[in-house]
């Protein structure tokens, strides 16, 4: 999984696989700022959020914050570094 963001543009992706070998993909819009695009079997394969600055930093102080609820362990990563 990787989180990539460019504060210039705004735009932020959450990959959660590689893209399709074959190419094939449909992108969902959910709102105007957030797009989910699918592989051909329906799998999420990533997350474009665009204003991802509001939307990635209006929580939880601008980490990025990974649960592991079966074990009960938390772990957070400070991403607000270099932040506009």
């Amino acid at each position: 999984m990787r989180l990539t963001h460019d504060p210039r543009h705004n735009v932020a992706y959450l990959r959660l696989k590689e893209r399709p070998a074959d190419g094939h993909v449909r992108t969902v819009k959910v709102s105007e700022s957030v797009k989910i695009d699918l592989d051909a079997d329906g799998t999420v394969f990533g997350i474009e959020l665009l204003n991802a600055n509001d939307q990635i930093f209006a929580a939880d102080g601008g980490a990025f914050v990974f649960v592991d609820e079966a074990a009960g362990r938390r772990t957070e990563f400070d991403i607000s570094a270099g932040t506009p």
